[in-house]
C-alpha cells in the first residue's frame, strides 16, 4: 500500500511564485522526448507514446542484453563468435554494416564495437546467434528485459530493428528509459563503448584497403559532455536519435523521431540537447545525509526507519525563476523489515506550479533486521486490538 507524508522543505521553500513560465521549445520532429536523469524531471514530451518502428535505435535493447550478460559473467567480451555463410548472405548489404566476413571470428568486443559505432546490422545477427543460437531466441531475451525494465509500449522481432511487418515497435518514453537503464546499470561498458568516434573493421574490394566508419552519433563533438548512444533511419521510421549528455552533474536523456532527412536529425538533435541545458538549471534542495522524516516498518527490530538523502538532491526548474515547491515522502509501505542502511525504500517527491512531480531517492538512515520470536509475539499480540 502507498503511503504518503509530508516533508517540511524549508531549504526548498520561497517566499516568491514562479516568475516566468516554463520554457517553450518547438520542434519539427513529429515525436520528442527529453528528461533530466538527474532529477527525474521530464522537460518536453511530444507524442511521446505513439508506438513506432525504432529502426536502428532497436539496437540499444541488443546492447543492453550483451552487457547484461557481460556484467553477470555469462558471456565474455574475448569469446570469438564465428559469422555463418547464410547470415553473410543475408545481411552484408542490407543496410549499415560493420563489413564482417564469412568465416571470420570476431569477437564479442568487436561486435559491439560494431553495433553501436557502426551500427552494423550484420553485427547485431552475428552477436544473437552467437548468444542464443537464433534471432529468434535473442528476441525472446531482449522482451523478458524490456519487460523487467517496464517498458511497456515495446517490442522487439529483431535483433537490429530491421522492418518486420510491425512486430518491432517502442515508443519515445520507452527508448529513453532504456537508455537511462543503459547508463545506470552499466556505467563502465557504457563508457567503453558508447561513444568511440570511429571504428575500422573489414576490408575495400579489390585494394583490400582498411574500411573505417564515424560514430554516426549527431551529438559527439557537437555538445559539451554528449556520450550516446543510437541513431536510426529506416524508409517507414524516419530519421530518429536517442542521445545522451552530461553537464555540471546533470544528465539529460533526449530522443527525437520522424524527421525527414540525416541533416535535420543532426541539426535538430543538437538544438534539443543544447535547450535542455540552457533553458533549465538545478536547484540543491537536500544536501547527503540529511534525514527528511520516518515510514513504518513491518517486522521488524524496529518499527520506524528514517529515510535520508543518498546524495545531494537537486530539482530541476526553468532558468531564471524561483518557484514555490512542496515534497512529501512516499513508500510502499509499509515497509518490510530485513534492509540495509542505505537501500532504497522511500522516494521524496517535489512539486511546484506548472511542472510535472519530480521524484528523487531516498535511503534507509539504519539497519533493521527482522523481528525476534518474542517481538513477534508481542507484535501479534497488539495486532489482535488493532493496536
Amino acid at each position: 500500500m502507498k503511503k504518503f507524508a509530508a516533508v517540511s522543505l524549508l531549504a526548498l521553500a520561497v517566499a516568491t511564485p514562479l516568475t516566468a513560465a516554463n520554457p517553450t521549445f518547438d520542434t519539427p520532429a513529429p515525436i520528442a522526448y527529453m528528461e533530466d536523469l538527474s532529477s527525474g524531471a521530464v522537460l518536453y514530451e511530444k507524442d511521446a507514446d505513439r508506438r513506432i518502428p525504432p529502426a536502428s535505435m532497436a539496437k540499444m535493447m541488443t546492447v543492453y542484453v550483451a552487457f547484461d550478460l557481460i556484467k553477470k559473467g555469462e558471456l565474455k567480451l574475448d569469446k570469438q563468435i564465428e559469422v555463418m555463410p547464410e547470415t553473410w548472405r543475408k545481411w552484408h548489404s542490407q543496410g549499415s554494416t560493420m563489413f564482417l566476413a564469412v568465416g571470420e571470428k570476431p569477437t564479442v568486443s568487436d561486435l559491439l564495437k560494431g553495433i553501436v559505432t557502426l551500427s552494423g546490422n550484420d553485427a547485431c545477427v552475428v552477436l544473437a546467434e552467437g548468444v542464443a543460437g537464433n534471432e529468434e531466441a535473442f528476441a525472446n531475451l531482449m522482451n523478458q528485459q524490456a519487460k523487467r525494465l517496464g517498458l511497456t509500449n515495446s517490442n522487439f522481432g529483431t535483433s537490429n530493428g530491421w522492418p518486420d511487418e510491425g512486430r518491432t515497435y517502442v515508443t519515445a518514453r520507452d527508448l529513453a528509459h532504456l537508455a537511462a537503464a543503459t547508463i545506470r546499470d552499466f556505467p563502465d561498458l557504457y563508457k567503453q563503448y558508447y561513444s568511440l568516434p570511429n571504428f575500422t573493421w573489414g576490408k575495400t574490394l579489390g585494394a583490400g584497403a582498411d574500411i573505417s566508419q564515424a560514430n554516426r552519433d549527431p551529438l559527439l563533438g557537437k555538445v559539451q559532455g554528449a556520450d550516446g548512444l543510437k541513431t536510426g533511419h529506416t524508409d517507414e521510421a524516419g530519421y530518429g536519435f536517442t542521445g545522451s549528455a552530461e553537464q555540471g552533474g546533470r544528465r539529460l536523456v533526449m530522443v527525437v523521431a520522424g524527421l525527414d532527412t540525416y541533416n535535420g536529425r543532426a541539426a535538430e538533435s543538437v538544438r534539443f540537447m543544447n535547450w535542455g541545458f540552457g533553458a533549465w538549471k538545478a536547484k540543491p534542495i537536500v544536501s547527503k545525509g540529511r534525514k527528511l522524516g520516518e515510514v513504518t516498518v513491518q517486522g521488524g527490530d524496529s518499527s520506524e526507519v528514517g529515510v535520508v538523502a543518498p546524495r545531494d538532491l537537486n530539482v530541476t526548474i526553468p532558468a531564471g525563476t524561483t518557484p514555490d515547491m512542496k515534497g512529501k515522502i512516499v513508500y510502499q509501505g509499509p515497509v518490510k523489515a530485513g534492509f540495509k542502511a542505505g537501500d532504497h525504500i522511500a522516494d521524496l517527491v517535489v512539486e511546484s506550479p506548472g511542472m510535472p512531480a519530480q521524484m528523487l531517492p531516498l535511503v534507509a538512515e539504519k539497519d533493521v533486521g527482522k523481528a525476534g520470536f518474542f517481538r513477534r509475539a508481542w507484535l501479534g499480540f497488539w495486532s489482535l486490538f488493532g493496536a
